[in-house]
């Protein structure tokens, strides 16, 4: 996958090389998409919810 970064920003990344940028990325889209089948998803989006009150010790109720 190719992204266009404006100049100015990518500039600021090429500031700090010892962040892996694609990580990044990758991590955001995840999100993104998680949040979007939550939508879709009544018990995915309970699990999302018990997520963000209790923190990483809800992460077994995203293996489903």
């Amino acid at each position: 996958m190719t992204m266009a970064i404006e100049d100015k920003m990518h500039k600021k990344m090429r500031a700090h090389p010892e962040v892996k940028w694609t990580e990044v990325a990758r991590k955001a889209f995840e999100k993104k998409l998680a949040e979007l089948e939550t939508v879709k998803d009544p018990w995915r989006q309970y699990a999302y919810k018990r997520w963000a009150e209790e923190g990483e010790e809800a992460d077994e109720l995203f293996e489903f």
